[in-house]
């Protein structure tokens, strides 16, 4: 009787080291096969990262350059728009003593009756 369990169980454990062999051999030649193609697909995952985080970080660099120039630009248009009004401002006695000069009329020479309006403007 004692040989009845003992083949039995020579043959599951025959069968589950055969299985254990195969199944190790098939992961050491899947491994063998699929590793170097990993490690090309590792390296150029890093490759692509480092270049997005790269064009991420030139992409915000740009944007706050971007926000600077338009900063600038408005500051530039209010300076100017500033320097027009003021313009304006102290053209404005000019062109009213402009006007009163073409308004006057004088009779006689025009050089000497211009020459007496503008010293007459002047205070001469």
């Amino acid at each position: 009787m004692e040989s009845l369990i003992s083949k039995p169980l020579v043959l599951l454990l025959s069968a589950f080291i055969l299985f254990g062999l195969g199944s190790g051999s098939g992961i050491w030649l899947a491994a063998r096969y699929y590793r170097p193609l990993l490690d090309v697909s590792t390296g150029k995952l890093s490759t692509c990262t480092a270049a997005r985080d790269n064009l991420k970080e030139l992409a915000t660099e740009q944007g706050l350059k971007l926000g600077e120039l338009v900063l600038a630009g408005q500051q530039r248009q209010a300076v100017a728009e500033k320097a027009v009004s003021d313009a304006k401002a102290s053209a404005q006695p000019d062109y009213a003593a402009a006007n009163r000069l073409q308004q006057e009329r004088t009779g006689g020479d025009q050089c000497a009756a211009a020459t007496s309006i503008i010293d007459k403007e002047l205070g001469l």
